[in-house]
């Protein structure tokens, strides 16, 4: 079965809680989800822990093999000034090695975030997730409006990828934010097995 990479970043548990949902979803398509996360910086910014795993969260530390080696991608950070976390894009900007090599080009990839506030930049955080992934020559994927909780959610949710809002520190999804990343895992999946097959 191919394997898909859920790579995400989180300080307070939110973001890591989407990922488990995109990866649910790409199991139910028939995937394999691969969760990996990115050490948080130091205020040197250095990563606090260079391999191993993250203490916080018990998932692994992602290295460079897999984003070799997966057949798809779903990125995922907390919003920072409507942005990616540092901790994300630092090691997104390690891995020009892999694009000129092309390693990504042509793998699906989607993306997702949390905010703590309903204006807080969800939208352009998912926006900046995908541009060092177009760069990569990627295959972007969202959330079609198909899915009926993209038409009445009241917390998270866009075509531009999976969200949540995470209302006075709240981190547990609602259940139109867990429907739609299940959804959002789905749909990668699909799109990996169709490339494949």
């Amino acid at each position: 079965m191919p394997e898909i990479l859920v790579l995400y970043y989180s300080q307070h548990g939110s973001t890591r809680h989407l990922a488990y949902q995109i990866a649910l979803g790409i199991e139910q398509a028939g995937c394999i989800a691969k969760v990996r996360t990115v050490p948080s910086l130091h205020a040197s910014s250095q990563p606090a822990e260079p391999s191993g795993v993250d203490s916080e969260y018990t998932d692994p530390l992602v290295t460079k093999a897999d984003l070799e080696q997966c057949a798809g991608l779903a990125l995922g950070s907390p919003t920072r000034f409507g942005q990616m976390a540092a901790s994300l894009k630092h090691f997104l900007d390690s891995t020009s090695d892999l694009w000129l090599k092309g390693t990504l080009q042509d793998k699906p990839a989607c993306v997702f975030t949390s905010t703590s506030s309903l204006h807080g930049g969800q939208e352009s955080t998912l926006l900046s997730m995908m541009l060092p992934l177009l760069h990569h020559g990627m295959l972007m994927l969202g959330i079609p409006y198909s899915e009926p909780q993209l038409h009445t959610t009241q917390t998270g949710g866009s075509p531009y990828g999976a969200t949540h809002l995470a209302h006075h520190g709240e981190n547990q999804l609602s259940d139109d934010e867990k429907a739609l990343s299940v959804a959002l895992g789905k749909r990668l999946a699909q799109t990996v097995l169709k490339l494949e097959s």
